[in-house]
Formats: C-alpha cells, sequence, structure tokens
C-alpha cells in the first residue's frame, strides 16, 4: 500500500490533487443494480482508492445519476454528461472508475473523455492503476482499453443475439401479446378468455372487410360508443387489459399486428439509423413488411383471420395510402369526383390527380401531372371529370342490372348482419357493467359493518358501478329506438322494392358521392381514358373486379368542328337533308334524333344549322314560290265580268 501510495505520488501533482477526485458509478440495466449489488458496492469503494491517492475524503464526488443506463451513448446520460462538464470546466483533477467500460461503451464518449483530461491535466484511474492521458503510452494504453470495452459490447449482443433468435426460430421465446391473445397456464397462447374482448376485436376485422379503411372503422366504433381493449406495455408482467377510445392508431394496431392472424412473428421492427432526429442519439424503430419478417411461424396458435385476410388487409391498408402511384387507389374522399383514386391515363399508365376548376372551383377535372411535377413538363392530358362519371355509371347501372334483386336480398342480409353485431356488443358491455356492480356489492357485504372507513368507501365504488350499469342500459333502450332490431315484412318489401331500382338508389338525395364511389369500388378495379388517341373522343378501357375489360368510347367536348370526332357524318348529312328540301329546323330535329351533338356536345337548333350551313359553304334551299290568285272585273261594251287570274 505504501508502495501504491509512493507512486500515485509520483505521477500527481499538488495542483492536480487541489482539485476534485469524481468516482463515477454506473451499472448497465436495472436488474443488475438489483442482481449485481456486490459489484455497485466495489465501485463505490473506490472512494477509499481516492484517498488512497491522495485526495482527502470530502473533496471526493460520487457519480451515481447512471445507475441503470446503457453505456452504449452519453443521451440520457446524465451523469457522465456532469462529468464531461466539470472536467471541461477545469474542475477535476482524478476520475476514477471501475474499469472503462463503466465509463462508456463507445469510443466517440471514451476518446472525448481522453481528449479533455488531456488538455485540463486531469487523471484516470481505474481499480488496478494510474493514467496520464497527456502521456502517450498511457493515453495508447486507455484508447486500447476502450477498444475492447466496445468490442466487448458488440460480443455480448452478438451472443445474446443469436440465443434469442434461435430460440424465437422455436416458438418458444416470450413475446408481448396484443389484448385479444394471453398465455394459458401451460405456456401456450389462447384466446382472452374475456368474451367482449373477442368480440370487439372480431368487430374491428369484421368492419374494415366492409368499409375497407381504419378511419371509417374508428368512426363506426365512435358512433356506437364502443371502446377498444388494449393492453399496455408498462411495468412488470402481467400486464393488465385497459380500455380506450377507438383512434385510428388502436384500430391500425389491431390490423397490423400479425398474432390476431395466428403467426409466431420475430423482427416486426428493426433499427433505421438513416431516419434519426437531429440532436438525438437513439436510433429509430421502423415496421418492417410482412414478406421480410425474420421469422414468421404461421398457424402457431389460434387466430382471429386467416393469414391470406391478413395480407389482404395490409395491402388495403397500403392502398388506402393516396398517392396516386400506379396500383395506388387510396379511399374515396370529399368531392363529385367518381372515379378518384382509381383512373390512369392512357397515355403514360400513370394514375391520374384531380384538380377543381370553374367559377366556384367545383368542376373537377382528371389530370395527368407527373410529368409535370417531377421535371416541370408540359401535362399529359386532362379530362373533364363529369363526362366521363356519366357515361361509367351508365354502364355501370347496365352491368347490374341482371344481379338487382341480388344485390337487393345481400342488402338486407347485410343490415340484419349488422344490427346482430351491434347488438351482440351491447349484450357484452351490459353483462360486464352488471358484474363489475355485483363484484362491488360482495365486496360491500364482506366488510365488516362496524368498519365505517373502509365500508363507506366500498359504498361510494358499489354505488358508481350500479349507476355505471344503469347508465348503459339507458344508453341501449336509446340505441334500440333508432335502431331496427328486426326488420318487418314492411321494411323487407320495401328494400326489395329499392333493389329492383337500382338506379332511383343511385340517383336517391340521400346517396353520398361517398357511397357511390365504394359502389363503383366493389365492381370497378380500374379506368383508364385517353382522350387523344382519336380526335374528338374519350376511350375508356374498364377493368371490372371480376377480369372483365370493356372498351368504350363517347364524343367529348371540343372548341371546334375541325377537332370533332363526327364531322365528315355531320357535314354528309347535313348536305343529304338540305338536298331534300329540309328546313334548318327539320334538319336539327332529325339530327338530335339521330343522336348527333355539336362540338360542344349540346344538341342542335336551327340557327346552328344556319351557321353550320355557311361554314362549309352549303347552298340554301330555294322554294318555287306559291301562286298568287286575282279576281279582277273584266269591263267590256256589252257588260261586265270577273276574271280569275295568278301572278
Amino acid at each position: 500500500m505504501l508502495d501504491a501510495a509512493s507512486a500515485a505520488e509520483e505521477r500527481t501533482t499538488t495542483a492536480q490533487r487541489a482539485k476534485l477526485a469524481y468516482v463515477y458509478v454506473r451499472q448497465s440495466s436495472p436488474g443488475q443494480v438489483r442482481q449485481h449489488q456486490e459489484s455497485t458496492q466495489l465501485q463505490y469503494r473506490l472512494v477509499e482508492r481516492a484517498m488512497v491517492l491522495g485526495w482527502p475524503k470530502e473533496r471526493v464526488h460520487v457519480i451515481d445519476d447512471d445507475l441503470g443506463k446503457s453505456g452504449t451513448s452519453s443521451d440520457q446520460r446524465f451523469g457522465f454528461q456532469r462529468l464531461i462538464a466539470e472536467v471541461g470546466l477545469g474542475k477535476a483533477g482524478l476520475v476514477l472508475s471501475l474499469d472503462a467500460s463503466r465509463l462508456a461503451r463507445n469510443n466517440r464518449d471514451w476518446h472525448q473523455l481522453l481528449e479533455l483530461c488531456s488538455v485540463f491535466s486531469v487523471l484516470i484511474a481505474d481499480g488496478e492503476r494510474l493514467y496520464d492521458p497527456s502521456i502517450y503510452h498511457d493515453r495508447l494504453l486507455l484508447g486500447l482499453s476502450g477498444i475492447m470495452s466496445e468490442a466487448e459490447l458488440h460480443q455480448i449482443r452478438l451472443r445474446l443475439h443469436q440465443g434469442e433468435r434461435q430460440k424465437a426460430a422455436r416458438g418458444e421465446l416470450r413475446m408481448p401479446l396484443p389484448a385479444g391473445l394471453t398465455h394459458g397456464r401451460d405456456g401456450g397462447i389462447i384466446f382472452n378468455p374475456d368474451e367482449e374482448v373477442q368480440e370487439r376485436v372480431r368487430l374491428v376485422f369484421i368492419k374494415f372487410r366492409e368499409l375497407r379503411s381504419a378511419t371509417a372503422v374508428m368512426r363506426y366504433l365512435q358512433r356506437a360508443n364502443l371502446v377498444l381493449p388494449m393492453r399496455p406495455l408498462r411495468g412488470p408482467a402481467p400486464h393488465e387489459i385497459v380500455w380506450q377510445p377507438a383512434d385510428s392508431a388502436r384500430v391500425i394496431n389491431i390490423l397490423k399486428n400479425p398474432a390476431y392472424a395466428g403467426a409466431y412473428v420475430y423482427g416486426r421492427r428493426k433499427q433505421d439509423r438513416s431516419r434519426r432526429r437531429p440532436g438525438s442519439q437513439r436510433v429509430t424503430m421502423v415496421t418492417v413488411a410482412p414478406e421480410d419478417y425474420s421469422i414468421c411461424i404461421k398457424d402457431a396458435h389460434p387466430a382471429y383471420i386467416n393469414w391470406e385476410e391478413f395480407m389482404a388487409n395490409q395491402r388495403q391498408l397500403a392502398d388506402n395510402v393516396n398517392g396516386y402511384e400506379a396500383g395506388r387507389h387510396g379511399v374515396p374522399r370529399m368531392g363529385n369526383a367518381l372515379l378518384q383514386g382509381i383512373v390512369s391515363c392512357g397515355r403514360c399508365g400513370r394514375r391520374m390527380c384531380l384538380r377543381y376548376t370553374g367559377p366556384k372551383g367545383n368542376y373537377p377535372v382528371y389530370m395527368c401531372a407527373s410529368d409535370y411535377t417531377a421535371a416541370g413538363h408540359p401535362r399529359c392530358q386532362e379530362v373533364r371529370a363529369l363526362p366521363v362519371d356519366d357515361e361509367v355509371q351508365r354502364l355501370l347501372l347496365a352491368a347490374l342490372q341482371p344481379d338487382q334483386i341480388a344485390i337487393a336480398v345481400a342488402a338486407l342480409g347485410e343490415i340484419e348482419e349488422q344490427t346482430g353485431l351491434l347488438e351482440r356488443q351491447w349484450a357484452l358491455k351490459r353483462e360486464r357493467a352488471r358484474f363489475e356492480a355485483e363484484r362491488a356489492r360482495r365486496q360491500y357485504d364482506a366488510v365488516e359493518p362496524e368498519n365505517r372507513l373502509v365500508a363507506r368507501s366500498l359504498e361510494r365504488v358499489w354505488e358508481e358501478k350500479l349507476r355505471r350499469a344503469e347508465e348503459i342500459d339507458r344508453e341501449h333502450e336509446a340505441w334500440r329506438r333508432e335502431q331496427a332490431i328486426s326488420i318487418s315484412d314492411a321494411d323487407r318489401a320495401e328494400i326489395l322494392t329499392l333493389g329492383e331500382k337500382v338506379p332511383f338508389v343511385w340517383h336517391a338525395a340521400s346517396t353520398t358521392p361517398a357511397d357511390r364511389k365504394q359502389i363503383i369500388r366493389l365492381v370497378i378495379k380500374d379506368v383508364t381514358i385517353d382522350q387523344k388517341r382519336q380526335p374528338g373522343l374519350v376511350c375508356m378501357r374498364i377493368v371490372w373486379q371480376t377480369g372483365a375489360v370493356t372498351e368504350h368510347s363517347f364524343q367529348r367536348r371540343v372548341q371546334n368542328y375541325a377537332l370533332h370526332a363526327d364531322t365528315d357524318q355531320l357535314q354528309s348529312r347535313i348536305r343529304a337533308l338540305n338536298a331534300t328540301q329540309k328546313l334548318d329546323a327539320e334538319i336539327a330535329t332529325i339530327l338530335n334524333d339521330e343522336g348527333l351533338r355539336t362540338a360542344h356536345a349540346t344538341p342542335f337548333s336551327s340557327s346552328m344549322i344556319y351557321g353550320l350551313r355557311k361554314k362549309w359553304k352549303i347552298a340554301t334551299v330555294k322554294l318555287k314560290p306559291p301562286l298568287i290568285f286575282h279576281l279582277i272585273r273584266c269591263r267590256t261594251k256589252e257588260a261586265q265580268s270577273w276574271r280569275l287570274v295568278y301572278e
């Protein structure tokens, strides 16, 4: 001990001993702090080593703010940041730590400390030696120690990760489960025994299958006053189920969790260092696509949906991101354009977007602006939306004509099914409220009547549960009055009548544009339009959900007859009718009856026919003048007489 003290005296100076000595104490995790207390006590005993090196006890400060924190980064290690600040302010003469791994587990933080200690002549000591960073050989040893510390951490992580991955490959690694699943007594995964939890999770999948949008499911749950079960992963296991209001994030978490599809998955998230926030040392975690999961064991436990439906849900969620890329339709949004999200450009094949024009900015136009947005090139094409929508809805209603009765029956069954689903949710909700009230009553009955300190609190809880149960019963009765629990024969006949009149339902005031868009997407997969293939025509290619393809074209509105699709036919027809001594009004009536239209897609009038004859130099019909008879009096010598003459 005397030899060590004398050696220390040789390496320390009076100026260094006049400053403070800092003992840095750190353990990597709270578990190590609880289980490895001997290591923690050994680090605290470094105070005695500082005293041996010549620092009095009152000038030795212990920094233990980072107990239970990893040394991989200085982020959130406020004790290490405080140590760096004290060294940089020139207050430190000695820094003690059990070894280099206690101070830092990465070279950047370690060499930053070495550089500051070298500049301000601060000594570094561990459990064995005293180092002076300003001396080359000592700094070399300290640098190697930091490198080995970081390499050791890498090897520890590698071994742990390989062991964890091998255990996960066998499906034996215990993973956190969502609210709809739980671990059984034998360690296997089973459905949550709570029926309300099961039915609420199933309702989310059923409604997404129908509405095809997480936001629409959220709004449905909010309108029905239904909350979602969640299992927050905070604190020690087991984690209790809590009921939270429905929002988009909670609905999406249910839809994107592969555990509900019966799959055991390892590697749902991975680190993406390129997405690190500025100024933050924390690495961002990103979600991995299902096809890129590290380990995926299908049919590993009971499932709410099958794997095929789970993958279809992921494609639908990705498709709902409305970026107008090819293959992505997006969800039906506001506006009158019925083909929003499913219309493509017939010239370049890319998805067309929407813009609104007109005095009030409410006239939709399908626009292919990919080249314009990317490179400032001219727009590929712009097509007026309303004429295209009219043709598509005409073809759609014609295609649905043979199946109108089947549509009516399906709609009737859908209404009954939705009513049954909500009734089941309300029954479970009422049952839970009654159980909680009954449990509160049993707790109140179990307490000694004389113990009023406890009895008053339990009585208050019982009354709150009873009021909650009564409130749910009132809400259920109000819902029953608004919803038809069973459909009467009159209602059934009315629905069947509406089903036989699909066009009437389509054009009804209660049918919103969003409803029409949803109907179109159920029947039509994609529509490709091109108004530059043939002059004056809009060419459409409709791909139906069945795989059938329909080619169709219709006349569009143009600025003049040079761009009109039927200019030659129209001119020859007017000449022919004019040659038969037809007047302009008669020609206009005949052309309208034959389905011909002007360049502006409007019916003809006599003034328009007159203008076209002048434009195409068609001579005016010359009729013979009518005979005008005059009765004149002829006077002769013998007598007067009348004679009929004409001009």
